[in-house]
């Protein structure tokens, strides 16, 4: 766990000090992420990705997210509002949060599956926070984890998260409970919902379009 804890540091020490990013609609592509919008270029730990879609028009998904249908429960469809006052987002969005939050340190993409998902491919710029380690009361990390994110302790124990980064979660897909049991439980932690995001497609709607993965 000391070892996980100090990849976090610096992995958010990191995205403090900026992701810049970059777009060239002269370089557009057969397809695009948008009509105006050929890819994104990104630069985190001192390397560059580019996120893009895959260019074959061929091209059809034969991993585990071309799967239709899951047991459910426990793999059961999410309404696509995760819970009050939280911003529910799709590809377009997180690419802004990479942009408008991320760049300037003010935000965190947080992969919150646990680290076997992750390590099989993930979102550029994203973190792993697997969803396990916000449940409030269920492990002695959180409140090192909420102390990373930039929250601090006021007199008598309680939160004070005014400066705060903004979180992004995501995980599998619509049918995957990772995210929304994190979310649930920075909430219960008492994470102001205001800066707070939802990517609800997850991995499988990001792998649908085609859009790059990189394998942390």
């Amino acid at each position: 766990m000391k070892k996980w804890s100090k990849t976090i540091w610096q992995i958010l020490g990191i995205a403090a000090i900026g992701i810049g990013i970059s777009t060239s609609a002269s370089l557009a592509g057969k397809v695009n992420i948008t009509k105006e919008l050929p890819f994104v270029d990104i630069r985190v730990k001192g390397k560059d990705y580019r996120i893009e879609r895959i260019q074959n028009t061929s091209h059809k998904l034969t991993n585990s997210f071309s799967k239709t249908s899951r047991p459910c429960p426990p793999f059961c469809i999410h309404p696509m509002s995760v819970a009050a006052g939280v911003q529910t987002v799709g590809e377009i969005e997180l690419l802004n949060f990479l942009k408008d939050k991320v760049e300037n340190g003010k935000g965190v993409l947080v992969d919150a599956r646990i680290p076997a998902f992750y390590k099989k491919g993930t979102i550029p710029g994203s973190v792993n926070i697997p969803f396990t380690l916000l449940s409030k009361g269920q492990n002695a990390y959180l409140d090192r984890i909420l102390t990373i994110l930039g929250a601090t302790k006021n007199n008598g124990n309680s939160w004070n998260f005014s400066r705060a980064r903004h979180l992004l979660l995501y995980c599998n897909g619509p049918w995957c409970d990772q995210s929304p049991r994190a979310i649930r439980g920075l909430l219960a932690a008492g994470f102001p919902a205001t800066k707070l995001y939802y990517y609800r497609g997850g991995m499988q709607n990001w792998q649908a379009f085609g859009l790059t993965t990189i394998k942390p």
